[in-house]
């Protein structure tokens, strides 16, 4: 999964004197604040690593030590930015590839000081030529670096093609000789770039495709490359990609995606059928429910004023056509369609923060919505800032499930938030059930959403290391929950369970409503384990009250359990032991049978 989408602004303030600050920087560039963590480096490189920006309210040295080993790419590094405590200062340290300029003076024009850029070109001559403003593209910013000291050594530049504003209010050192050797090129057509010349060429042109189920990637990406150059365009161009909705799942069109940096947008039957295209086919119009796919939609992407370029051309597995939009797409999310969306099904872990994985967060922070029940949308609450909550109470399972299908469905990035971990006793189990039901009637939108389970840290591991190592050997899990699975299965897999030697999590042991069942499973292990069975309660695990409590199958209490424990059974080998001044449980590996010793089975 990358962070490409939506991914806020790290806000770190190192003081609690500078909350006010952080929580005002943040609000304003849409951030994540964070005020005074204990661990200052391990935020930092987190969200470095994860491409995310970072504004730091902290003296310079402090970003740049903590980030100085993951240093390598300065193409690839996100915006790193230092802020004086008072606002006064705002120095882009990092990123200038990647819009840390004009981030920093963002920041500034909320705290009312100065943004302290440093880059050559930006400082020399008012403008980013390797950061052009959105709907642009440098062509060989790798040439960037010579031709700005060639600038800074006194070469004037000619500017070939139509100027545009950004550039033309720029410093730069124009000149109208024609034969002068530094050259900007505003391209619509194929130009050779080089040390000498920079090409930039306008994001106008969008594609439409259609393509057979499982169309391999390279046809698909070889059709658009050759219909491209024969029309003597460039693919650099292509701010967008169109088409059919029911196709948004096929990994031809994730490559093509990929290949050109451009996004895709969706569109339904009815909406590309009332398109008037010169092209249309009726084996189409039979197969997908409209004569034109690839014609239609990109004419609907070119929208009003937008003139179709290229006609329909095809290979055995696709089709695209090619439309001119009347301005550069600056911003793809005001194209018409929508875009594919994405659900992650995030496992939490057990409740606190810094057990929660890289990947959780990168997912909740990507997420343009989260769903979950209430106390789950609390437990991330240091990441909410920016999201729309979606609160569901406690049950509700299946209401919550197509809600947050539907509202991915409208192309958002949304995240269904889960304790513990997302496959185990979790919601990702019923998202793929219900995608799965003919019944629930997902239109095409829906049903072909990006679907990713995010696991989590489970109450069953943080249970057996909180009190040693009891799930060292085979172990299997059992909800005592009966209000989906009767409790004859249930009594039938404790009783196997038992006999099997296994050691066992149970699960949902105890509710208001269910006050017989954790007495009953018991008993079936009593019969089958010694009474000096190793057992571990925990309740709250990774919260604030978390309580751990290690006993014996005979005395274990279940007057210690409530609704938001976990219980774990030892096998018949598990062992006590005192360490850490307390103690602990564990099960052999059987490592005793390799010496010649005999380790219970």
């Amino acid at each position: 999964m990358t962070a490409e989408r939506g991914m806020p602004p790290l806000v770190l303030a190192v003081s609690p004197c500078q909350r006010a600050l952080g929580e005002r920087i943040a609000a304003g560039v849409n951030g994540q604040p964070l005020i005074a963590p204990d661990d200052i480096a391990a935020p930092l490189r987190d969200a470095f690593g994860n491409g995310r920006p970072i504004i730091g309210i902290c003296a310079t040295g402090i970003l740049l030590r903590a980030l100085a080993p993951l240093l390598a790419d300065k193409h690839a590094e996100p915006p790193v930015i230092a802020v004086s405590a008072d606002g006064a200062h705002v120095v882009p340290l990092l990123g200038g590839h990647h819009g840390a300029n004009d981030l920093a003076r963002r920041i500034a024009g909320i705290t009312g000081g100065v943004a302290a850029v440093t880059t050559a070109s930006d400082t020399l001559f008012g403008v980013a030529l390797d950061d052009p403003p959105p709907g642009w593209r440098l062509a060989n910013p790798q040439d960037l670096k010579s031709f700005v000291a060639a600038l800074m050594k006194g070469a004037e530049v000619f500017v070939e093609g139509d100027t545009p504003d950004w550039l033309a209010e720029s410093a730069l050192p124009f000149t109208d000789a024609p034969d002068a050797a530094m050259r900007i090129v505003i391209a619509q057509e194929p130009v050779e770039p080089g040390p000498q010349r920079l090409v930039f060429y306008p994001r106008d042109l969008v594609i439409g495709v259609g393509m057979a189920r499982d169309a391999a990637p390279e046809e698909m990406i070889d059709l658009v490359e050759a219909t491209m150059e024969r029309a003597n365009l460039p693919l650099q161009r292509i701010a967008a990609i169109g088409t059919i909705a029911m196709k948004a799942d096929e990994p031809a069109l994730e490559a093509l995606s990929q290949r050109l940096g451009a996004p895709v947008r969706l569109f339904s039957t009815d909406q590309l059928k009332r398109v008037e295209v010169p092209n249309p086919s009726a084996v189409v119009a039979v197969e997908v429910g409209t004569p034109s796919v690839a014609e239609a939609a990109t004419l609907l992407l070119a929208g009003e004023g937008g003139r179709l370029l290229v006609e329909k051309r095809k290979n055995a597995m696709a089709t695209v056509a090619v439309a001119q939009r009347p301005a550069p797409v600056a911003d793809p999310d005001t194209l018409p369609g929508r875009a594919r969306g994405a659900l992650f099904v995030v496992g939490l872990g057990p409740g606190d923060a810094s057990m929660r994985t890289t990947q959780a967060r990168e997912a909740l922070l990507s997420a343009t919505d989260w769903v979950g029940y209430g106390l789950y949308l609390d437990l991330a609450a240091d990441l909410a800032a920016g999201k729309r909550l979606h609160p569901f109470p406690l049950g509700a399972e299946e209401e919550r499930v197509r809600h947050a299908i539907r509202l991915a469905g409208q192309g958002r990035r949304v995240a269904l938030l889960c304790s513990g971990d997302a496959a185990i006793y979790a919601m990702a189990s019923p998202v793929f059930e219900l995608l799965s039901r003919e019944e629930e009637n997902w239109d095409d939108f829906a049903r072909r959403i990006t679907v990713e389970v995010v696991p989590g840290l489970t109450a069953l591991q943080t249970a057996s290391a909180r009190a040693g190592a009891l799930i060292g050997h085979d172990f299997c899990a059992i909800s005592l929950s009966d209000l989906l699975t009767p409790w004859e299965v249930i009594e039938r897999r404790l009783k196997a369970a038992a006999e099997g030697g296994f050691v066992t999590a149970l699960y949902n042991p105890k509710s208001q409503r269910r006050t017989t069942q954790l007495e009953r499973a018991l008993a079936i292990f009593r019969a089958h384990r010694p009474q000096r069975t190793p057992v571990i309660i925990a309740s709250n695990v990774g919260r604030p009250e978390e309580k751990v409590r290690v006993t014996t199958l005979a005395e274990m209490d279940t007057n210690q359990v409530d609704m938001l424990s976990i219980v774990l059974i030892g096998a018949p080998n598990s062992r006590f032991v005192t360490a850490n001044g307390r103690p602990m449980a564990f099960t052999p590996r059987g490592y005793g049978a390799k010496r010649g010793g005999k380790e219970s089975p």
